[in-house]
């Protein structure tokens, strides 16, 4: 019973099969030794009951407890009452801010009908709006949650990094130049840096001639020459051939950004540094940052790895632009992340109150920032951190629950906000008196956006330019 439209349907059964025995709620339940309301909310998907009372309720309706558990709806109108009551939860209708309609046995049957018929349209018309990266959004959303379902953590990877620092002797402390190239001389390659790299590439490998090209220097955003050298590597210790699909693509992108990423912060060494953070109560973003030499927001995405796994704790991480719309996102423990009708979190817009858009107001920006925040899935902390590239001012949040902010750094913080996210009256809404003041006389011209136009990236290897790049290896193959 994870999901709650799973509690709407078992509930509604079990309401379908205390009718057709002709008892009340407080009736059934003076049988099995629980209130009416308390029944009610089970029957109205409020509440999971425990497996000794849901033996107890079969027991008293004649009904085998794997039947209540079906997943398929009594009769007709049933089906429509279940099909409203998910609509209704849905991240889609949350965000209308409209109160829900309870899809009680006293709504008429048509009324009913045109609930669901508009839920559906609704459905249909959100899903048509986002058709054009769909494949792309959807591929990398089921991407995000395989990865929830795991912890974030790749255990085969982790060997796999370990082994391959071992024959180069590292175990421990940041990953050196010198290392990575061993590495790759390990594989029969040498690191080549060049000024004319693709601009479609952050490297590419002549497998013919056994040479990687890099550019001579760090690009903006985090990806240093270690990782980007390590991420090329990776294709060939994985055995990756060229993607097939996007969704292919996508998970090769990931294999290898976790392989460097376990390179540059080897789990055994991170591990026990984190561990005996912990244990000080001191655990920190930075800290962990430079003690292996590597970015904030590398060290904040192997946090995600590691937490769960080795400091027996739910996190979440974000990575949001100056306008408030996330690029990367993980959780595991519940923070409610925008979504769209597919689940998609990229590119949707966070809650104004949270700290990866309250940071990016702060005039200090050297020092993370750390917040509270209070939300209707509970009370969360995080320390974010700021940074810009051409492209623009980005955040790197990663934050607990508030029960294991005990564990961090930045605990004592007095910064604390409260969200009411889905809910549009919390930040998106403008106040009354301005919107009575300039709806009437406001005309923006919107900056559009060119990727939103742009076609799904195709090609063998999406979005990268194939006749640049066969020129420059052409050109350099010679030399």
């Amino acid at each position: 019973m994870d999901e709650a439209s799973d509690l709407i349907t078992l509930g509604r059964r079990i309401r379908h099969h205390r009718k057709l025995h002709g008892l009340t709620l407080d009736q059934l339940g003076a049988k099995v030794g629980v209130v009416g309301s308390q029944l009610s909310l089970i029957e109205n998907g409020r509440r999971e009951p425990k497996l000794s009372l849901l033996q107890a309720i079969g027991a008293q309706l004649g009904v085998p407890v794997p039947d209540l558990l079906s997943a398929e709806a009594p009769d007709a109108r049933t089906a429509l009452e279940i099909e409203l009551a998910k609509a209704q939860q849905s991240p889609l209708y949350a965000s209308l801010g409209l109160p829900a309609v309870p899809p009680s046995r006293s709504l008429p049957l048509e009324t009913l009908e045109s609930l669901v018929g508009l839920h559906r349209e609704l459905r249909r018309r959100a899903s048509e709006s986002i058709a054009t990266p769909e494949e792309a959004r959807r591929a990398n959303t089921e991407n995000r949650l395989a990865m929830r379902t795991r912890s974030n953590h790749l255990p085969d990877l982790e060997r796999l990094a370990e082994e391959t620092l071992a024959t180069v002797g590292h175990t421990s402390g940041a990953l050196t130049h010198r290392s990575v190239s061993l590495l790759a001389e390990k594989l029969g390659f040498t690191l080549i840096y060049v000024d004319d790299l693709p601009h479609s590439a952050r490297s590419v490998t002549d497998l013919a001639n056994g040479r990687i090209y890099l550019p001579p220097a760090s690009i903006p955003g985090g990806h240093g020459l270690r990782s980007m050298a390590l991420q090329a590597m990776a294709h060939r210790l994985l055995g990756h051939t060229p993607p097939s699909s996007y969704a292919e693509f996508l998970q090769q992108r990931l294999e290898i950004n976790y392989f460097a990423a376990a390179c540059l912060m080897p789990e055994t060494a991170s591990a026990a540094f984190l561990q005996a953070a912990k244990q000080r109560k001191d655990l920190s973003v930075e800290d962990f940052r430079d003690a292996f030499g590597v970015t904030h927001e590398a060290a904040a995405l192997r946090l995600t790895n590691l937490s769960t796994v080795h400091l027996d704790m739910q996190v979440h991480f974000l990575r949001v632009g100056e306008d408030g719309a996330i690029y990367k996102a993980y959780e595991n423990d519940g923070l409610p992340l925008p979504v769209d009708v597919t689940g998609a979190v990229e590119g949707q817009l966070v809650c104004r109150k949270w700290a990866a858009r309250g940071a990016l107001g702060r005039t200090n920006r050297t020092t993370e920032f750390y917040q509270y925040t209070d939300t209707p899935a509970g009370t969360f902390w995080c320390a974010t951190q700021t940074g810009k590239t051409d492209a623009g001012e980005f955040s790197i949040s990663f934050g607990v629950p508030f029960a294991d902010a005990k564990w961090f750094r930045g605990r004592d913080t007095q910064m604390r906000q409260r969200s009411y996210c889905p809910d549009e009256s919390c930040c998106r809404k403008p106040a009354t008196e301005l919107a009575e003041r300039w709806s009437d006389s406001a005309w923006p011209s919107a900056k559009l956006h060119a990727h939103i136009l742009s076609p799904l990236p195709s090609g063998k290897f999406p979005g990268v330019d194939e006749n640049e790049v066969f020129q420059f290896l052409e050109a350099h193959s010679a030399s």
